[in-house]
């Protein structure tokens, strides 16, 4: 099984903190639906005939185009690809999009998961990080959306942030839990290079996020979910049972996919690629029939490092299968790094090497501790 991701890099506003590729201009918005209709055609054999399981529309925000537009891009897969009759479709969406005729016209194309970017539901937190939506219109899009049949729905929270109190926190995640939301993905508040964020925390004009709040804020996360029934199955993201993310699933676990738009990505098990970050270079390539790519073939040690990163990140653990393949050098390394770690993993019944959600928060720091770093590989 397999995976299509779909960037559409189109947004109203840019927030502060985003570091995505996407336009606020939407002039080229009808040459790129058509580049990306031309790029589905051209990638048709890059699956090798794999059946796809899921389709995901990010970006971006692909609420902000029609869903006409997502309809004619869907045919497209369709015609050439397998797709199984129980596909996951997501779209993502931004609150002040969702309206009850956009909800029901999504319903309608075969959209059957939208993912709600709301981040918070302070409005003075909403202001600071630029964001198109209201309060209001963030607890309406929930109730629209359910309104219009959608039960797999998944929203997006943001932590950690100057401002946020542990109060407003735990109120932001209780609407949630209140609207009987299935699925919940919460991140940090980061500071990307080149962000508008970045430029007003250099400024001093802005705080810059602080850790130790973060780290109380995801602890207060844990709790509280976990007392409401809610499975933390992935170091951002926690759903209640049967409910989690085929596409987020699916990538973790290593299944191939394929990414089209300007810079999406691409994976198909030996090598990695990348489509060009520039709306206006993609399209003039597209119609010239050619793809602006870079490609890179991964190393056994690249392959190793990327499974222990996606593995510590998630409740299924480092898959000892998957390192094997790798060779007994690697299991080797594996067995002598985590030993480093020995009180902060436990070993399930596949022989994962899992690490304990307390030590979720400092994933990204043990993974670079474990990684191979052998240039003869």
């Amino acid at each position: 099984m397999a995976g299509i991701y779909i960037h559409i890099p189109f947004c109203k506003k840019a927030c502060h903190y985003c570091d995505f590729h996407f336009s606020t201009s939407f002039q080229k918005k009808d040459e790129m639906i058509s580049a990306l209709i031309k790029e589905i055609h051209l990638r048709a054999d890059y699956l090798e005939g794999q059946e796809i399981e899921t389709i995901y529309f990010g970006g971006g925000t692909p609420s902000a185009v029609p869903a006409s537009d997502i309809k004619k891009i869907l045919d497209a897969v369709k015609e050439k690809f397998q797709v199984v009759p129980n596909v996951e479709i997501t779209l993502e969406a931004n609150p002040d999009d969702i309206r009850s005729e956009s909800a029901e016209a999504w319903k309608s194309i075969g959209i059957n998961r939208l993912s709600i970017g709301i981040q918070a539901f302070q409005e003075d937190l909403l202001k600071a990080w630029n964001r198109s939506h209201t309060s209001q219109q963030a607890k309406t899009a929930i109730e629209l959306s359910q309104q219009a049949g959608f039960q797999n729905i998944t929203v997006d929270l943001i932590y950690g942030g100057p401002g946020l109190s542990d109060e407003d926190w735990r109120y932001n995640i209780n609407i949630l839990i209140e609207s009987g939301i299935p699925h919940i993905s919460c991140y940090a508040l980061t500071v990307e290079k080149g962000t508008a964020l970045a430029h007003q925390i250099e400024k001093g004009r802005v705080m810059a996020p602080d850790d130790e709040q973060s780290n109380r804020q995801y602890a207060i996360l844990q709790t509280i979910l976990k007392r409401n029934g809610f499975t933390q199955y992935e170091v951002s993201n926690f759903s209640k049972p049967g409910m989690e993310s085929r596409h987020n699933r699916n990538y973790w676990s290593g299944a191939h996919y394929l990414g089209i738009g300007p810079a999406a990505h691409s994976f198909n098990g030996v090598s990695r690629q990348w489509n060009i970050s520039n709306n206006i270079k993609y399209i003039n390539a597209l119609q010239e029939n050619v793809i602006p790519f870079e490609k890179e073939t991964l190393t056994n040690a690249q392959r190793y490092n990327e499974v222990v990163m996606i593995g510590l990140r998630t409740s299924h653990g480092i898959e000892a299968v998957r390192i094997k393949e790798l060779g007994d050098e690697f299991v080797h390394y594996l067995q002598n790094v985590v030993a480093r770690y020995a009180d902060r993993f436990y070993k399930n019944e596949s022989g994962n090497w899992v690490l304990r959600p307390e030590y979720y928060f400092f994933s990204d720091g043990i993974a670079a501790d474990l990684f191979y770093s052998s240039p003869t590989h």
